[in-house]
């Protein structure tokens, strides 16, 4: 079965990454991913380095939800379907509240256009949600 991770507005396709006990992906889809490469200092991302948590790396491969729980990010799986979901830590979210602006996202209308926020920036913007449970 394939796994289903989504980071922000991208969602991905990997062959079995997930597994019971985390979402274990190669470093090129770190990389392809969340833009994640191992280093001497850690995993970095562009300038941003992190130590790397113990457990977290093994047999080459990087538990992309154990460095998101270390990181602070909410990280949600649905093993049924396999379909990972790793957010944006309470930090990422705060930097965006500071200027009053709602954070930019991306949403399918019914037709399965993507729209961003931010393209709709100055103008009025009501947003409907509805779910099924």
């Amino acid at each position: 079965m394939d796994t289903t991770v989504i980071v922000g507005d991208l969602a991905a396709r990997l062959r079995s990454a997930g597994g019971p006990d985390g979402l274990w992906v190669s470093e090129a889809d770190a990389r392809r991913i969340g833009g994640w490469e191992l280093g001497p200092e850690g995993a970095c991302q562009g300038s941003r380095c992190v130590p790397l948590p113990p457990g977290v790396v093994r047999d080459g491969l990087l538990d992309l939800a154990g460095l998101a729980r270390y990181l602070g990010q909410p990280v949600v799986h649905d093993p049924t379907h396999d379909v990972w979901v790793l957010g944006e830590s309470a930090d990422e979210l705060r930097e965006g509240l500071g200027s009053l602006e709602a954070p930019d996202f991306t949403l399918p209308d019914l037709e399965g256009r993507r729209h961003r926020l931010s393209d709709y920036r100055g103008a009025k913007v009501f947003l409907v949600t509805w779910a099924s449970w």
